[in-house]
């Protein structure tokens, strides 16, 4: 998810400052004039001597007694989502596991394909539609992070018994690690309903 949200904040970030750019570059190049069309009525920059924010601007609302709360409700929720966003960030998804060969040096092994062969055996699992796992933590010391989603007939504690002796077994042994931490979230597949005629 966070990929996702990474690409629709960095998307309207970019679209937000190439439009800021561009207006402000159309404006102060005298574009308009230059290539004889005109902008509309609520265009902010018309010509090289317009300033981006005017004095009418910055001083319209001060008086108001609603505007020094929405400012700083919007900036508290500004600041929130962009302190949710660096956490996340700081949760990375882990590069390396360190592989102890038993000859004295440490292998490295792809925490990538140690993912991808964790998320294959988890879908292979009775009842299990689909899965994703993440390694976070430390490459001494990974954490594994699985979802599953569950399909209707599928029994939860058997499942997470299938995980647990199973699949995260195989990753630790095949991986050397003396232990392996999960969280594991389950979530029920959604299906639509079915129509009967």
């Amino acid at each position: 998810m966070i990929k996702t949200v990474n690409r629709v904040l960095l998307g309207l970030l970019g679209l937000g400052l190439f439009a800021l750019g561009g207006g402000v570059l159309l404006g102060g190049l005298d574009l308009q004039r230059r290539w004889g069309f005109d902008v509309p009525g609520w265009w902010p920059f018309r010509g090289p001597d317009d300033v981006v924010l005017a004095t009418v601007g910055r001083t319209r609302w001060r008086e108001e007694g609603w505007w020094w709360p929405a400012v700083i409700a919007v900036l508290t929720v500004l600041l929130a989502l962009l302190l949710w966003w660096l956490i996340a960030q700081l949760r990375h998804r882990l590069g390396q596991v360190l592989v102890d060969s038993e000859d004295g040096a440490a292998a490295q092994l792809n925490g990538r394909a140690l993912e991808d062969v964790i998320e294959a055996e988890s879908q292979a699992l009775d009842g299990v539609s689909r899965a994703h796992v993440r390694l976070t933590g430390r490459p001494t010391a990974p954490v594994a992070r699985v979802r599953l989603w569950l399909e209707p007939p599928a029994e939860p504690a058997q499942t997470l018994r299938q995980l647990n002796r199973e699949t995260l077994a195989h990753a630790r042994d095949s991986a050397g690690l003396d232990r392996l931490p999960s969280k594991v979230r389950l979530r029920e597949v959604r299906h639509r309903a079915h129509r009967v005629t």
